[in-house]
């Protein structure tokens, strides 16, 4: 599995990493039920695969719990991100997800996941989509590296979007950035460069659009824009979309991995085998990014 490294963390981390919020059950966002031994399976055949960044969060339902149970005892294997200013509220038959940008959340965050992942550290603990303002009112860069100081947390990052990011850019603070971007969700596509530029490591979100309607968790919408810009003629023999998704986002010569989640360790072996073909040929990624560009799928200017 190629790897690169996470920016200013130094940390070096294969190009595709696992996103563990499929794992969450069904508690919260109309998660998919999910057995204990069927987590154990596909947590453990991600790093069997080679697989070496796992990201999660505080309110990903189960999705802490379980990394604790079937990955602490290999702790040493893979890089672990996961995110605060999470609140979760039990009402009974599902939970209720909110955030709350206080040093005191912040700290009940970190100790809960800490807990929950039988871990002593975190190696990027990344603020979970807070606006610039709520960031500056709570000063939680602060409360960020007052928790990095303890020992509990090695770099700290955020999990943001337009129109935030130029701030968070700017101020230098983050090691790592978080962004949802693909070939049909390219509005991020300049930040990326922005954030590597500024010498942060990013972490691509939503690198296969978060799959096919029916299939995945992806939106007819979103995915309106691949016949639109009828992309299938791009695929090599027997490609599936999503493999092509990944290598486009692969593609980008700024990003440094990105997360796809899933419960299934067939669809996990289908990852990574497409991640393992690499980026698109260069002919293709540019004729992919011509035909997106045409209807008006394209990146926002920077």
């Amino acid at each position: 599995m190629e790897k690169a490294i996470l920016g200013r963390t130094g940390l070096a981390v294969t190009k595709l990493s696992y996103g563990a919020m499929e794992i969450r059950g069904p508690r919260v966002w109309s998660g998919r039920p999910i057995e204990d031994a069927e987590a154990a399976r596909v947590l453990n055949a991600v790093l069997d695969s080679g697989i070496n960044l796992i990201d999660t969060s505080y309110d990903y339902g189960r999705s802490e719990e379980l990394i604790g149970r079937f990955l602490s005892h290999r702790r040493q294997e893979f890089v672990l991100a996961t995110k605060c200013g999470c609140k979760v509220a039990d009402c009974g038959d599902h939970d209720e997800v909110t955030h709350e940008w206080t040093r005191d959340n912040l700290m009940r965050n970190i100790d809960g996941s800490l807990s929950r992942m039988r871990t002593d550290y975190i190696d990027i603990l990344q603020l979970h989509g807070p606006t610039v303002r709520q960031a500056e009112e709570g000063a939680l860069v602060e409360v960020l590296k007052e928790i990095k100081a303890s020992g509990k947390v090695g770099h700290i990052g955020v999990s943001s979007y337009l129109p935030h990011l130029p701030a968070y850019v700017e101020w230098g603070s983050f090691d790592t950035f978080q962004l949802p971007y693909s070939a049909l969700e390219r509005e991020h596509e300049g930040w990326i460069d922005r954030a590597a530029e500024a010498g942060a490591g990013v972490i691509v979100r939503g690198g296969v659009g978060q799959g096919e309607p029916g299939v995945g968790r992806g939106s007819s919408e979103r995915w309106s824009a691949w016949e639109d810009a009828k992309l299938d003629e791009l695929l090599e023999h027997g490609e599936q979309r999503t493999g092509f998704l990944l290598r486009f986002t692969l593609s980008h010569p700024s990003m440094t991995t990105t997360i796809v989640g899933t419960k299934s360790v067939e669809h996990l072996a289908d990852n990574v085998r497409y991640a393992a073909k690499g980026p698109l040929p260069a002919d293709v990624y540019a004729e992919a990014k011509r035909r997106l560009d045409a209807i008006g799928r394209t990146a926002l200017q920077v």
